[in-house]
């Protein structure tokens, strides 16, 4: 078995957490890190990762893509459901949709309503998101200026997002200016990771820059670790492997990054999680945790697909007879329908009025496509993502075996509560009525997904069992708290009862976002590595944010102002 040098801190998983943390880690010359990823390194010229519009191919592809697949889901007739998380170094940022959205202000006001969670509300969470993003829409009280994360604004000139804003207002929604800025609730461009028309994942912008010049930062790709090292309750290292040769290496602290299904995993492992799934499979424990792998959340979407009358939609650039002149044109200037994901506006909504905030989201697509290739239509079309942002199930996450090259068992318990099934409903009403808005009136040449046999709430609930995907929003199964199902301590991140062990990744989100989770995963690693390092935390920023209640507003507890009642809900400090 081989070895190697003490490092301070080993980072398991080049994903999304891991290489901002190892930026911000290894900052200090004197501070060694070393950072271990599965698969492949992404330092290669490599279409399929860096051009946006390529986002479909590492998707099910082996050498990209961890290929998770549920346990039948009871809620979905006992459908299998397909999960990608990224197998390549910056993790599922070097394959996902880079659409980059915050969630809403009030999901870190709820997530700091669990007790000892009290500095993780939205204004302590905000100079962290403002940290490491440069908005290139402009900075301000909201939005960063000089972070690594360069974000650029979708141009959203197609014709068909023109239709698409205008008929959310017809159908009774707002714009908003920024869905990651004073107000997330209304439509608009969105942001997205990619600069210049390349995808701007984790690994290139927090390792690729610092890399060459810190001799004090490692980083190993197809370097699978298998196991937590511990000395009683202390890890003091992990055992990995790269190709057929077992290492070893020592550490002053282990940090988990590998997100939502691969850390619960190693966990259990390592004979960290409940006796009572691991004892049976002839694991040793080292600590009883019983919410490792538990709390698993997860967004489900479905594509509304309209034809459209006229040929303004992209579907004739993505055929291959197209590809080539695609791929000459981003591979030698950077530009044209290679350069965007085309993921480029959307928006927020409530679906009815028992919620305080947004619990639908839209991506709208200027065409008819699934994330497979596969197409409804021959001719020109349009779509919109859209599914329930707060399902109220909860599923896990277990190991089947002692092997960890065997995936483990995941359910996600999709549509198996009377709220979840309501909801579904509800975004699939919401999405037909606006894209049956007069807006549309030029382009709408029919509905071909689910396609107009589908109307009764009853038909509306068999089709989402039988056609929705995950949007790939695994979160929350080492949640932070401390209560005694949590696994993460929110004041350091250390795993509970364990020394030398911490967690850094979606895995300790109490509850999912309203949106997607790349960027709350990103602000997570960005304060966590001030809690590690011992650094005095930013100090929370004093905004106003909005968030809507009846016309009603809310002021700091104890103000005369929360009787006002004739302004949509300000929040202030």
């Amino acid at each position: 078995m081989g070895s190697s040098r003490h490092w301070d801190y080993v980072i398991v998983g080049g994903g999304s957490a891991g290489c901002a943390l190892a930026n911000r880690l290894s900052a200090d010359p004197g501070t060694r890190v070393l950072v271990l990823e599965a698969g492949h390194s992404d330092f290669r010229i490599d279409p399929f990762v860096h051009m946006p519009a390529a986002l479909p191919i590492p998707i099910g592809n082996r050498f990209y893509d961890w290929k998770y697949e549920s346990e039948p889901e009871p809620g979905m007739n006992g459908r299998r459901v397909y999960h990608a998380r990224g197998k390549v170094l910056g993790g599922s940022s070097s394959i996902n949709g880079m659409i980059f959205q915050r969630g809403n202000p009030m999901d870190y006001e709820r997530w700091a309503g669990d007790t000892g969670m009290e500095t993780w509300d939205y204004l302590h969470c905000l100079p962290y998101f403002k940290r490491m993003e440069t908005c290139l829409a402009g900075a301000d009280r909201w939005r960063g200026g000089s972070g690594p994360l360069v974000l650029e604004r979708g141009p959203a000139t197609n014709p068909l997002f023109g239709a698409f804003f205008e008929a959310v207002q017809q159908a009774g929604y707002p714009l908003t200016d920024d869905v990651n800025g004073y107000r997330q609730e209304g439509f608009a461009p969105f942001d997205r990771n990619i600069h210049r028309g390349r995808r701007l994942s984790a690994a290139r912008a927090y390792l690729h820059p610092v890399l060459k010049e810190r001799d004090n930062l490692d980083v190993r790709t197809l370097a699978l670790v298998t196991r937590i090292r511990f000395d009683g309750t202390r890890a003091v290292g992990v055992d990995y492997t790269r190709g057929r040769t077992s290492h070893q290496v020592s550490a002053g602290e282990v940090v988990l990054c590998g997100g939502a299904i691969n850390t619960p995993q190693l966990l259990q492992l390592s004979g960290v999680g409940a006796a009572e799934h691991l004892e049976p499979l002839g694991v040793r424990m080292v600590h009883e945790l019983p919410g490792v792998g538990e709390n698993l959340q997860d967004h489900l979407e479905v594509y509304i697909q309209y034809a459209s009358k006229q040929p303004v939609s992209i579907a004739p650039g993505l055929r291959w007879r197209a590809r080539p002149g695609i791929g000459y044109q981003w591979l030698f200037h950077r530009r044209g329908l290679g350069a965007s994901n085309h993921f480029e506006g959307g928006g927020f909504c409530r679906s009815n009025d028992e919620v305080d905030w947004p619990n639908l989201m839209f991506h709208f697509l200027p065409v008819a496509i699934r994330y497979d290739g596969s197409a409804p239509t021959e001719g020109h079309g349009y779509q919109v993502h859209v599914g329930p942002m707060y399902a109220d199930t909860r599923g896990w996450v277990r190991i089947a075996g002692t092997d960890p090259r065997v995936h483990p068992r995941i359910r996600f318990n999709y549509l198996t509560t009377p709220n979840d099934r309501r909801e579904w409903v509800e975004a699939v009403q919401a999405a037909r009525d606006i894209l049956n808005q007069p807006a549309f009136a030029p382009f709408n040449a029919g509905e071909l997904s689910p396609g107009p046999s589908v109307s009764t709430e009853d038909e509306i609930l068999d089709w989402v069992r039988a056609d929705a995907e995950t949007a790939l929003h695994p979160s929350c199964t080492a949640r932070m708290g401390v209560d005694d199902l949590s696994v993460t301590d929110p004041t350091s991140m250390r795993v509970h009862g364990l020394d030398g062990l911490r967690v850094v990744d979606a895995s300790v989100f109490p509850y999912v976002t309203n949106g997607n989770i790349y960027a709350p995963v990103m602000m997570v690693a960005e304060k966590a590595a001030d809690l590690i390092l011992g650094n005095t935390p930013l100090a929370a920023e004093q905004v106003p944010y909005y968030r809507h209640r009846d016309g009603s507003s809310l002021w700091p507890p104890g103000d005369a102002r929360n009787q006002l009642t004739d302004r949509p809900q300000e929040v202030r400090p």
